[in-house]
């Protein structure tokens, strides 16, 4: 049961192109948003689209993979943890933030780009 724990899956589109960052240490971490869509009959039976936007984190080739391969409105299936956050802001207020932490990415809606990616994430663990 302990797999089940602060699991986290989500399909959706990209809200803008991934934010990318070199650290010191050399690792590269991307921010960016997702937007999911539940649709649903209120009781007067008229269909509503409810939009949530969630703050996604990515390490890696991950990151490296969505940079390449997407841009804003690329339909995205994600895995992950939600992590809970604060700062303080520069007016000493201070925020808090909640958002996923991604460990796996599958890019959909088809494409020679999105196969090109799928290939390059297979094969990144290959030692050739």
């Amino acid at each position: 049961m302990n797999a089940l724990r602060n699991k986290v899956q989500l399909i959706g589109r990209l809200g803008d192109k991934i934010e990318i960052k070199t650290l010191e240490s050399g690792k590269v971490v991307g921010r960016v948003n997702i937007a999911t869509n539940e649709v649903y009959r209120n009781a007067k039976g008229e269909k509503v689209t409810e939009t949530t936007w969630t703050n996604l984190v990515i390490w890696g080739k991950n990151a490296e993979i969505l940079d390449k391969y997407t841009d804003k409105g690329s339909e995205i299936a994600v895995e992950g943890k939600l992590s809970n956050r604060s700062y303080t802001d520069k007016n000493g207020e201070k925020k808090y933030i909640t958002e996923v932490v991604v460990n796996e990415i599958l890019l959909l809606g088809g494409g020679s780009k999105v196969e090109k990616a799928q290939m390059e994430a297979a094969t990144s663990d290959l030692p050739f």
